[in-house]
């Protein structure tokens, strides 16, 4: 077996990221090491590979970056039951500790002691991963790779979309990067009224659209973008409001749109502070604000294999550009550009 692997790692605390050759990583008696076969780069890794704000008070450097994935088990620690070598797997990217209040709660996704991988661990955009064998998810062998890596951002969907009630309420999914695209599948599956897609992107609009989004806002000079999603519900406004974009105008636009009593599921991660007009927007109108962090773990995981199981969505019409690790330059301009819905590597 070699020694050394190919690995896209942050190596400075600016943007950018440089291609390395590094040590195959040793595993400890609890942990598995995984051999990558695709891996996906998600807003997340935008954030770190253009280093904004958020990325200055996050991530650790220099470090392998990139959290969804899908391989092969390689080896497994000597304490480890339940996985073996050959097996396809995933891996839940939170790194808990499983002993605090929230891991005894319910509530391990926001576990104050957690390590993140590929953002405060070692991550995925390499030949080898290692991950704790209790976050390893297996794979339908019959689940390609190239699909198998998106159940992560999938899982962030599906958490997003369920964290309140949804069935037959009016919806807009404000970002159609993958996730709200993904969140507009999950959303129709699980009986969600009218959905509405808003994005800066034609070709996302496009693909809101075929993927089941029954209208499209595209913000921009002349649209006011509040007024048109209270004018696609007839006036009564946006009843769920699932903002993947991040961006602060379109954080205040939806707040501005939504209805009375209505719920609002915040996962896009803002570059820097987002001023919120807290009276108006949120406490007079009974919103609910929801702040979503990954999956919930590990129930998210087993919603999101069942809608995968019966059908109700469908991954492949959202892989529509794949590339080697070598061309990671192309592939994250690729991504910053929205001409694209997900962008895989394959290993």
């Amino acid at each position: 077996m070699p020694t050394t692997m190919t690995g896209l790692v942050k190596a400075e605390r600016k943007p950018g990221a440089v291609l390395r050759e590094l040590p195959i990583p040793d595993i400890g008696p609890d942990e598995v090491r995984i051999r990558v076969k695709a891996s996906s780069i998600c807003g997340t890794d935008m954030h770190i590979y253009r280093w904004d704000d958020w990325a200055e008070q996050n991530v650790v450097t220099p470090n392998v970056f990139g959290h969804e994935f899908a391989g092969i088990v390689d080896e497994i620690g000597s304490a480890v039951r339940g996985i073996a070598p050959g097996d396809r797997v995933s891996a839940e990217g939170h790194i808990v500790c499983g002993a605090c209040k929230q891991c005894r709660s319910g509530n391990a996704h926001v576990c104050p002691h957690t390590r993140s991988f590929g953002i405060s661990a070692p991550g995925c955009f390499a030949d080898y991963a290692v991950t704790k064998a209790v976050n390893v998810i297996p794979n339908d062998p019959s689940l390609p790779h190239e699909l198998a890596c998106l159940q992560d951002p999938l899982g962030n969907a599906v958490h997003t979309v369920l964290s309140g009630d949804i069935v037959g309420r009016s919806v807009a999914v404000v970002g159609c990067g993958p996730i709200g695209l993904m969140a507009i599948q999950v959303a129709k599956a699980v009986g969600a009224g009218r959905i509405v897609a808003v994005d800066l992107h034609d070709y996302r609009l496009g693909m809101a659209a075929q993927l089941g989004a029954d209208a499209c806002v595209k913000p921009g000079p002349g649209v006011d973008t509040a007024k048109e999603l209270r004018r696609l519900t007839d006036g009564a406004g946006i009843e769920v409001g699932l903002e993947m974009s991040g961006s602060g105008a379109a954080i205040t636009s939806l707040l501005e749109a939504m209805a009375p009593a209505g719920r609002v599921s915040l996962l896009g991660i803002p570059p820097k502070a987002v001023p919120i007009d807290l009276g108006r927007h949120v406490i007079f109108k009974g919103l609910e604000v929801h702040g979503i962090t990954g999956r919930r773990m590990y129930r998210t995981w087993h919603q999101l294999k069942g809608l995968l199981d019966s059908k109700r969505i469908d991954l492949q019409p959202l892989v529509d550009h794949t590339f080697t690790l070598d061309r990671f330059e192309e592939a994250f301009e690729r991504m910053g550009s929205g001409q694209c819905a997900k962008i895989v590597f394959k290993h």
